[in-house]
């Protein structure tokens, strides 16, 4: 079920990069209206949304925009929201930036644990990943492997020869630990690259209260000083920063992939091996994600056909309970058959008698032949309700909100799937009908029938 807040909460902080002090409230939300983020700062009171569409990488951090109004550095909070199973709730802000606390998403994780998290309703969006798949961010070098996995597991392999850092790996699996194994884990830099962001006036709020500075060149105290003054800050001892983890640069990349992936509003299962992970790699992935799932959404009811799987009822079955017979019984076999669903196989070859006539040189199976197929599938579903089949004959009444999505060729394989859409009484068989070739949806349509007693 979708979960939102208990109550109301504030908290206050500075922006990482605007270093501009910004007050923040959660709130909770109505069923289904998900992540919202409202700035109260601005006169018209923008709220965006905080959906994957709306995202962007901005240098370092995670940016989501409505027109003129821009929200930066989200990923953390997102990444608590995520990891407590939060899905509707109103972040209200009076300014252009998320606070930065103390670099991780654990203050904001304990507020909203702290403000009752409560079930209200509703079902999850979840997007469980059927094929192993790779995606490369070419610009950025990130790569992201993606396995088949009945639970979120993501595992980071961060690689920096010659510094500090150097190799590290990190792994989380399951949400359970997240609160303890991730959330705590800070934001990180390197010395090398301080001068640069802050000449790009970014990191004005960074100091090592809310990051890890990682040392990949060797400095004396003089650059160190020459460095704090070039960023604005006062010269600190980078040697003897503590660590909450031995890893904690790989557990936090792992915290940003959960925040930019929480941008796709799903519950997501797989395991996520991601190599060298940074936020322009994180949000070309999660827009992968999401084109995949809406993909997935078209096709979900898609059934599985395997081959090597022999059949409920095969082609001799089907000709004893249809009267069709060649060249007119376009069904070869059942696969799937319960009392609402019936899922039918036809196999599309040049040798149908049709070919000849129906655009020769170019061939396309007729779309009315495959409400036909529907209808002989149907009626298998229809038949198996009555103790004899063979003395009775299902007659097609009605066809309605008939789509032909794809034409269907010789070689095709095409899969008929017929659910009911109400309980047959008196004979009379409400259907919806959806037709298949791969992952495709090639024609549907509604089709009613009657089941008619054969005459002696």
């Amino acid at each position: 079920m979708r979960r939102t807040i208990k109550k109301e909460t504030s908290i206050s902080g500075v922006g990482l990069h605007t270093g501009r002090k910004v007050n923040l409230k959660l709130h909770p939300a109505d069923l289904n209206s998900g992540i919202r983020f409202l700035r109260t700062d601005i006169s018209e009171g923008v709220v965006i949304p905080a959906d994957i569409s709306h995202a962007d990488e901005s240098l370092r951090c995670t940016t989501i925009k409505k027109g003129d109004a821009s929200i930066i550095t989200v990923e953390h909070i997102m990444s608590a929201i995520y990891g407590a199973g939060i899905n509707d709730m109103l972040i209200e802000l009076d300014g252009p930036e998320i606070p930065i606390l103390d670099g991780s998403a654990k203050p904001y994780y304990d507020l909203m644990v702290d403000a009752g998290i409560v079930e209200h309703g509703g079902d999850l969006l979840v997007f469980k990943i059927e094929e192993e798949f790779t995606f490369l961010d070419e610009e950025s070098g990130s790569e992201y492997i993606v396995i088949p996995q009945e639970t979120l597991e993501i595992t980071t392999l961060l690689d920096f020869p010659g510094t500090a850092l150097s190799f590290q790996y990190g792994n989380m699996k399951g949400l359970q630990k997240y609160p303890e194994e991730i959330a705590p884990s800070r934001t990180f830099v390197f010395v090398s690259d301080l001068v640069e962001l802050a000449s790009k006036e970014l990191i004005k709020g960074g100091d090592l209260s809310n990051a890890l500075v990682i040392l990949d060149q060797e400095l004396d105290d003089g650059q160190v000083e020459e460095i704090a003054t070039k960023i604005g800050k006062e010269p600190v001892d980078l040697k003897n920063q503590k660590s909450f983890f031995d890893n904690e640069p790989a557990r936090h990349k792992i915290l940003d992939i959960i925040g930019d992936i929480a941008l796709t509003g799903l519950s997501l299962k797989a395991k996520i091996i991601a190599k060298k992970p940074g936020h322009k790699g994180n949000i070309a992935f999660a827009k992968a994600i999401k084109k995949k799932y809406l993909e997935y959404k078209k096709t979900m009811g898609r059934p599985k056909y395997d081959p090597n799987i022999p059949p409920i009822v095969d082609t001799e079955g089907v000709k004893a309970m249809l009267p069709h017979r060649y060249p007119f019984l376009l069904v070869d076999k059942i696969i799937e058959l319960t009392e609402t669903r019936v899922v039918g196989v036809k196999n599309i070859t040049f040798n149908e008698g049709f070919f000849q006539g129906h655009f020769p040189g170019n061939p396309v199976f007729p779309g009315v032949l495959q409400m036909e197929a529907l209808a002989q599938t149907g009626g298998i579903l229809a038949l198996s309700n009555v103790e004899v089949p063979s003395l009775w004959d299902t007659y097609f009444l009605k066809m309605d909100k008939v789509k032909f999505k794809r034409k269907v060729v010789p070689g095709d394989t095409l899969i008929l799937k017929m659910e009911l859409l109400t309980p047959i009484r008196r004979g009379i068989v409400h259907m919806m009908g959806t037709a298949y070739v791969g992952n495709n949806i090639v024609s549907e349509g509604e089709l009613i029938a009657q089941i008619i007693k054969r005459q002696a």
